[in-house]
């Protein structure tokens, strides 16, 4: 019957045969983030990328730089302020003032703190973060550490911890997006919420001379990667059983091996 409508019939059935096969690439999940190994050693390289000393499996490294071959790579954005001398890269209502007009700004680092105060401004702070983050992950970074969550504790009292949780759930949302697994940077007043915030795991900078490692173990299931600055810090790490194959004593400005300044400790073996 009908014998003209065959092939029309044909090819629906066909291209039906096929969508159900198929997976619209635009629909696709993205992979699933991989944590970071472990009680794994670590190196933290802000300052500049150089060869991984031996036992590091875990590298952490600037946005810019390129991630280390056979390691597991942490991709560090400032997330939550403008790097020194590129203030002018952001739009001035994106940028903190108080209500005389006068900049917000961390004085230890010269960085001016972002305005997070409206939904608006963190949607569209996080657009910006937001391709940072994208180009870690075609970099080939497995993980990116957005820093400066605490900047609100610098605000005198403009930021809230409110305003840092949900500028930061947008960051995870788009990092999850590429395959990136996301670290909280310090901030252990905020560990509590790390799962409705939809953090992976902690990047700490000294929680052994602060007495906040357990906090942080705690929340994040021992994925937790620590850097000290002091022996001091670096001896009260170790002292931490669950942690100390992940602390790295480092110099304060971070300075690439070989260069003067730099520094590199960890827990000795029968710590």
């Amino acid at each position: 019957m009908f014998p003209h409508r065959l092939p029309g019939l044909l090819l629906a059935l066909v291209l039906l045969a096929l969508a159900a096969c198929g997976t619209d690439p635009a629909t696709e999940a993205p992979p699933a983030p991989r944590l970071p190994p472990r009680h794994q050693g670590v190196d933290y390289q802000l300052g500049g990328a150089y060869p991984p000393p031996e036992g590091a499996r875990i590298v952490v490294r600037d946005h810019t730089a390129k991630p280390a071959a056979g390691h597991y790579n942490v991709c560090y954005v400032n997330a939550f302020q403008a790097q020194p001398g590129r203030t002018a890269d952001w739009p001035a209502d994106l940028l903190l003032s108080d209500a005389r007009g006068r900049a917000v700004i961390d004085r230890d680092w010269d960085e001016r703190l972002l305005d997070l105060r409206t939904p608006d401004r963190r949607k569209r702070a996080a657009a910006r973060v937001g391709r940072e983050i994208a180009e870690c992950a075609r970099r080939g970074f497995q993980a990116v550490e957005p820093d400066n969550y605490d900047s609100y504790s610098r605000s005198h009292g403009l930021l809230t911890p409110g305003d840092a949780t949900a500028y930061l759930t947008l960051l995870v949302r788009a990092a999850h997006r590429h395959g990136l697994a996301v670290a909280q940077k310090n901030t252990a007043e905020l560990a509590a919420v790390r799962e409705r915030v939809g953090l992976d795991f902690a990047v700490t900078e000294e929680c052994g001379a602060y007495e906040e490692c357990e906090t942080y173990l705690r929340a994040f299931g021992g994925h937790v990667i620590d850097i000290e600055y002091t022996r001091e810090g670096l001896r009260a790490a170790c002292a931490v059983k669950d942690l100390r194959r992940a602390v790295v004593l480092r110099d304060l400005d971070l300075v690439p091996k070989g260069g003067k300044g730099y520094v590199r400790a960890l827990c000795p073996a029968s710590s």
